[in-house]
């Protein structure tokens, strides 16, 4: 299975979604030209390191973040300190945490 690419219409801007399948789990992605907001799987303390603002989602519902809709529906666990000086915070949802990117 390839990458799937889709674009994510925000209120003020368009991001860039990604799936890629990784055999029993999918890498699951959505980044504006500011920062990004993943599945699980990123380590958004390494992006803080480039002060780069990054979120992690838990599924809303199900097991996994496994395409865009999961994403976006599921809530934030983790933000490093550049997504929340933007008003990230743990407990919004995906979609909520790109627009402030």
């Amino acid at each position: 299975m390839a990458m799937e690419t889709k674009k994510v219409h925000l209120t003020k801007k368009e991001a860039d979604g990604f799936v890629i399948p990784l055999g029993p789990a999918n890498l699951v992605a959505v980044k504006t030209d500011v920062g990004m907001v993943g599945c699980g799987a990123f380590d958004v303390t390494a992006l803080d390191s480039f002060s780069y603002p990054a979120a992690r989602v838990r599924p809303s519902i199900g097991p996994s973040i496994t395409n865009i809709d999961d994403l976006l529906t599921g809530i934030v666990k983790e933000a490093n300190r550049s997504a929340m000086g933007r008003g990230i915070r743990n407990g919004m949802t995906g979609k909520q945490a790109l627009e402030l990117l």
